[in-house]
């Protein structure tokens, strides 16, 4: 069978690539309320060694590495774990994680509902008979 370690370590490149991965992977898991709950209940969030390795991870919020994000909750999660108080109710606190939960729900549910969307004075014309915005129906 196909050892992963050995494939990467004679081609440099290809061990980035794989630990990008798997660093891309981890931080996108952030996203998830009951995940970090969970490192909290464990006791993980105090370790210094994880502590180093979220400010390290910090690196995703760059625009080059952002891109990659699937889950932008994420990245907010990180920048918030950053901050021993937020770990520290992570770890007490279930209120949070629910309510970090029904917030993330919330947007999921209404982030393209233009009824959720800040109202303009946007005029603008129809395009290929889709009105705009604050244009008028001709009918």
């Amino acid at each position: 069978m196909f050892n992963e370690t050995e494939g990467s370590s004679s081609d440099p490149k290809a061990a980035n690539r794989a630990r990008f991965e798997v660093e891309l992977e981890f931080v996108q898991s952030l996203a998830n309320p009951f995940y970090l709950h969970s490192l909290a209940q464990q006791n993980i969030l105090e370790q210094p060694a994880f502590i180093n390795f979220l400010e390290y991870l910090q690196y995703f919020r760059d625009k080059d590495y952002a891109r990659f994000i699937h889950y932008p909750h994420a990245l907010h999660h990180l920048e918030l774990l950053q901050h021993a108080q937020f770990r520290a109710e992570m770890k007490k606190d279930e209120f949070l994680r629910e309510y970090l939960h029904q917030k993330q729900f919330d947007h999921w549910r209404t982030w393209r509902d233009p009824t959720h969307t800040n109202k303009t004075n946007d005029t603008s014309p129809a395009v290929d008979g889709v009105e705009g915005p604050g244009t008028m129906s001709s009918t």
